[in-house]
C-alpha cells in the first residue's frame, strides 16, 4: 500500500509545478505590452516638449500657434520613427491639439473636407480597379511582347506600360506591388533569376532597380499619376501660388526633363548595375502565353477604360468646364460603382486609402493652421534674411532650398508625409526669398518624386520593390543616391532650359 502510494506523492509535486509554471507563462502573455512603442513615443513626445518649454518663444509667434507647432514636430517625429501606426499616431496627436485647447474642433478637422484629400482618396479606388479587373496586367503585357526580346527591351517595356497607366491609376504603390512587381517575378523566375539568391542578378534585380528608378520619372510626368502630386498643388495654393489648368501645367512644365530621365534611366541602370542575361528571347512568348490565358478583353475592362479616359479628359478639360478634379474622380468612381466594376466592399476593405484620409487630414490640417497663426512666415522670414545675410540671389536661395528639400528626405519613410511636414515650409521660403512662385511650387513638387527610390524605405513603392528580395540593400542605396544626382543633373540642365522657353521664369 506504502510502496503504491510513494510514486503518487513523488508525482504530484511535479504535475503542480508544471501547471503553475504554464499558467505563469500565459499570464505574462496576457500582459506582454500591444500598445505605444516606448523608445520613439518618448523621443516624439520629449522633442515636443522641448519646443514648447525649454526652446525660448519668439516675440513674433503667439503662445498658441508655438504649442502648434510643438505638437506637430512631436507629429512628424512619430511619422518618422513610429511608435504607433501611421493613422493611429496621427489620430493621437489631433486629439492633443483639441485636448489642450491648441485648435478648436472645428480647426483641427477643417482638413477632411479638403477635396485634394478626398480626390487621393477615390484614387486609391481607381487603382483597385485596374487591378481588380486585370486592365494593368495586360497594358503592361502588351509592352513587354512588343519590346521584351533583349533585357533592356523588356526594361523599357515595363516602364513604358506603366508612364501609359500612370496618369489613371495614381498610386505608384499601388502600380508596383498589384502590377509589375509580380510581372517582373514571373520574367526573372522563367530565366532562373530567384529572389534572395546569387541568381538574382541573372536579371531580376536589373528589372527591379530600373523600375523602381523610373518610377520617379513616371509619377513627375502626370499631376494625376501620384497623390503626392495633388497635395503639393493643394499646398501651393493656401500659400496664394496658383496654378493655373493644373494637369496642363503640370504636364507642359514636366514633359522635357521627365521623359529624358524616363528614357535614359534604364540604358544608365543598365551600365552600371549589368544584368548577367542580356537576351530575352522568351519574354515575348511568356507575354503572349499570359494573354492567351486571360482571353479577351472582358466588359469590365472596356468599362473600366471607358471610364477611366472619361475622368482623365475632365481632369483636363476641367477648368474649360468648371469642373475641379474631386468631382471629376467622383464622377468616375460612382459610374465604375453603378456600372458594377467595383463595389462598395471593394471601397471599404481599400485600407490604404482610408489610412490615408486620416493622417493626411490631419498633416494638412496641422500645416494650414501653422500657415494661419504665423509660424510659417515667421520661420520663412528668419531663413530669408539668412539667405540674404549670405549674399545670394533669388536663383542661389533656389539651388540651397531645393537641394536640401531633397537630400532631406533620408530622415523620411514616406513622400506624402515630407509633403505634409515640409512643403509648405519651404515654399514659404522660396517666396520669401522672392524666388518666382510657380516655378518655386512645381520643382519641390517634382523633386517630391524624384527622391522616392534613393533608399527602401523612402516610399511605399521603394519598400515593395525591395521587399521582392531581388536587390541588397547596398545596391539599393549606392544606385539610389547615383541616380538621384543623374535626375539632379537632368532636370537642372534640361527642365531650366524648357521651363525658360515656357515662361516659367
Amino acid at each position: 500500500m506504502s510502496a503504491s502510494a510513494s510514486p503518487s506523492h513523488h508525482h504530484l509535486p511535479i504535475t503542480t509545478s508544471a501547471v503553475v509554471t504554464t499558467t505563469l507563462r500565459r499570464r505574462i502573455l496576457k500582459l506582454s505590452w500591444k500598445g505605444v512603442r516606448p523608445l520613439p513615443f518618448l523621443i516624439s513626445i520629449t522633442l515636443g516638449l522641448i519646443i514648447r518649454f525649454a526652446v525660448p518663444k519668439p516675440h513674433a509667434v503667439t503662445h498658441k500657434a508655438w504649442s502648434l507647432l510643438a505638437i506637430f514636430t512631436t507629429t512628424i517625429s512619430g511619422l518618422i520613427l513610429s511608435p504607433l501606426p501611421v493613422g493611429a499616431w496621427a489620430f493621437v496627436c489631433l486629439t492633443a491639439t483639441v485636448v489642450t485647447k491648441t485648435l478648436t474642433f472645428s480647426a483641427a478637422f477643417t482638413a477632411f473636407t479638403n477635396e485634394v484629400i478626398w480626390l487621393i482618396v477615390v484614387s486609391y479606388f481607381f487603382s483597385r480597379g485596374f487591378v481588380k479587373t486585370g486592365l494593368g496586367d495586360r497594358i503592361a503585357m502588351i509592352f513587354v511582347r512588343w519590346l521584351g526580346r533583349s533585357t533592356l527591351g523588356l526594361s523599357y517595356g515595363l516602364i513604358l506600360g506603366e508612364a501609359a497607366i500612370s496618369p489613371a491609376m495614381p498610386s505608384t504603390t499601388a502600380r508596383a506591388g498589384g502590377i509589375f512587381l509580380p510581372i517582373i517575378k514571373s520574367l526573372a523566375m522563367a530565366a532562373d533569376s530567384n529572389p534572395k539568391d546569387v541568381s538574382s542578378r541573372k536579371l531580376g534585380a536589373y528589372l527591379v532597380q530600373s523600375q523602381i528608378q523610373c518610377s520617379s520619372s513616371s509619377s513627375a510626368l502626370f499631376l494625376t499619376a501620384a497623390a503626392q502630386n495633388l497635395l503639393c498643388i493643394k499646398l501651393a495654393e493656401s500659400l496664394g501660388v496658383i496654378v493655373p489648368n493644373r494637369w496642363i501645367t503640370w504636364l507642359k512644365a514636366a514633359v522635357i526633363p521627365a521623359l529624358i530621365s524616363l528614357l535614359s534611366t534604364p540604358i544608365i541602370v543598365y551600365k552600371i548595375y549589368p544584368p548577367e542575361i542580356k537576351a530575352t528571347p522568351d519574354a515575348p512568348a511568356l507575354a503572349r502565353r499570359k494573354l492567351e490565358q486571360m482571353g479577351r478583353i472582358k466588359s469590365d475592362e472596356w468599362v473600366l477604360m471607358g471610364i477611366m479616359l472619361l475622368t482623365v479628359a475632365l481632369w483636363i478639360a476641367g477648368e474649360a468646364l468648371k469642373m475641379t478634379s474631386v468631382i471629376a474622380a467622383m464622377l468616375g468612381l460612382s459610374l465604375l460603382l453603378l456600372f458594377g466594376v467595383l463595389d462598395w466592399d471593394d471601397c471599404l476593405s481599400e485600407k490604404q486609402a482610408w489610412d490615408t484620409l486620416a493622417w493626411f487630414g490631419v498633416l494638412v490640417g496641422m500645416a494650414g493652421q501653422l500657415n494661419t497663426l504665423g509660424v510659417i512666415p515667421w520661420m520663412s522670414s528668419c531663413v530669408a534674411d539668412f539667405l540674404k545675410s549670405l549674399s545670394v540671389g533669388w536663383f542661389g536661395a533656389f539651388c540651397i532650398l531645393q537641394t536640401t528639400y531633397f537630400f532631406i528626405h533620408y530622415l523620411f519613410a514616406s513622400q506624402t508625409a515630407h509633403v505634409g511636414a515640409l512643403y509648405s515650409a519651404f515654399l514659404s521660403m522660396h517666396l520669401a526669398s522672392k524666388v518666382p512662385g510657380l516655378l518655386s511650387a512645381l520643382a519641390l513638387a517634382y523633386n517630391t518624386n524624384l527622391f522616392g527610390a534613393i533608399t527602401h524605405y523612402s516610399s511605399g513603392q521603394a519598400a515593395v520593390y525591395y521587399g521582392g528580395g531581388y536587390v541588397d540593400l547596398r545596391d539599393v542605396f549606392r544606385l539610389g543616391l547615383a541616380i538621384a544626382l543623374i535626375n539632379i543633373v537632368i532636370w537642372a540642365l534640361f527642365g531650366a532650359a524648357w521651363w525658360k522657353i515656357i515662361g516659367l521664369y
